[in-house]
């Protein structure tokens, strides 16, 4: 598949619910793929060392640092991205918890946070404020005290119980 080192590679797999295909070099990283091939500028390049987090997205169900995986890695799956969160121009309710709580400052690393915690409130509906800590350990914010990042997963997992939070 990663063809002779300096040609093209053909990739196929599924963005937002969107079957997509491309050629790209085979070294390319999903994160400049997304960015740079599919315009979907929602998941940022932080560090380039998986460190901060910012670049998260789904890739078949689970969260995964998008700096760290090729793209020819991602052949055949299924990506979910930031901008595929929010249906009929309704935000998600993770989105909307972190407006409603102030969740963001800067708002570079919200992206990852809010696909981190996608994840992770997809495993975890009801977490105490240590599993949500915990959860998000991977994910660097340098604006915030991460207190109303807390509070707006907290309040998102009700919401996404149908508790309503707020």
């Amino acid at each position: 598949m990663e063809g002779d080192g300096g040609g093209l590679i053909e990739v196929t797999m599924r963005v937002n619910g969107r079957e997509v295909k491309a050629r790209v070099p085979p070294r390319m990283l999903l994160v400049h793929f997304l960015r740079d091939v599919l315009g979907l500028t929602g998941t940022h390049v932080g560090c380039d060392t998986s460190n901060c987090g910012a670049c998260t997205v789904i890739m078949n169900g689970k969260a995964v640092k998008s700096c760290t995986v090729y793209v020819f890695m991602a052949d055949g799956a299924d990506i979910l991205t930031v901008e595929g969160l929010s249906e009929d121009g309704k935000l998600h309710p993770i989105q909307e918890a972190f407006w409603d709580n102030h969740g963001l400052q800067c708002g570079f690393c919200t992206p990852g946070m809010v696909m981190t915690l996608y994840d992770f409130l997809g495993r975890n509906p009801d977490p105490t404020e240590e599993e949500v800590r915990e959860a998000i350990e991977g994910n660097l914010c340098r604006c915030t005290g991460y207190v109303n990042i807390v509070r707006s997963a907290l309040d998102a997992a009700q919401r996404m119980k149908g508790g309503g939070g707020g």
